[in-house]
């Protein structure tokens, strides 16, 4: 049985890393949507060097380790005078990793839409970038919102990268609790059930969502 005496007698620190661990998730959750549209985009647009710069960037950030990105800019920026605390370090890294692989879920849903609403939308007189703001992307998304979902579920458990640039996340608080209490079973099973709680309610709100836009096709 899991020893629950722990929980109350570390509540702070398993409330500081949990608070840590939400800021975390939800600041690169925005960000990486934010900047992952913007890279799709670009993806597919008529101007080749963006064309270039997009693929470059989703290339290199999907096949590359998240820990390796964190540590860079943990680590790394501070060799050009550039300094992240943990917190924004993990943030950052996992708002640039995540963006890749939105970045391509919503360039495939991009390309679903049949080219017959880009031409019809030109034709009418908006410009590229109207027509994918107001025609294409909000159709994109609502195909894609599956592969989103998981991406953004995925972002809440790959922020345990933090625990290792001390970014005082559940996994750093965890680590610190069972090196005082040596008990590491109970206090990992512990932050387990810390993690359901934020991504089985976001597993849920994203199938939701899936259902009522279907209600809309």
């Amino acid at each position: 049985m899991v020893d629950f005496s722990i929980l109350i007698d570390y509540s702070d620190m398993f409330w500081d890393g949990f608070k840590v661990t939400i800021i975390a998730s939800l600041t690169a959750l925005v960000a990486s949507f934010i900047l992952g549209t913007i890279i799709a985009v670009m993806r597919i647009t008529p101007i080749a060097p963006l064309r270039w710069v997009g693929t470059a960037y989703v290339e290199f950030f999907r096949n590359i380790p998240l820990v390796v990105i964190a540590f860079f800019f943990f680590i790394g920026t501070p060799a050009i005078g550039i300094r992240f605390s943990g917190i924004t370090a993990g943030t950052i890294a996992l708002s640039i990793y995540t963006s890749s692989f939105i970045a391509e879920a919503i360039r495939s849903g991009i390309l679903s839409i049949p080219k017959g609403q880009t031409e019809a939308a030109r034709s009418s007189g908006l410009n590229y970038m109207q027509t994918m703001r107001m025609i294409i992307l909000p159709q994109a998304i609502k195909i894609v919102i599956p592969p989103i979902g998981n991406q953004f579920i995925n972002l809440v458990k790959n922020s345990s990268i933090l625990a290792l640039i001390s970014g005082a996340d559940l996994m750093y608080q965890a680590d610190l609790i069972s090196s005082k209490t040596f008990i590491v079973f109970d206090v990992y099973i512990l932050v387990a059930l810390f993690y359901l709680i934020i991504t089985i309610p976001l597993s849920l709100g994203v199938r939701y969502i899936e259902k009522r836009l279907a209600n809309t096709y």
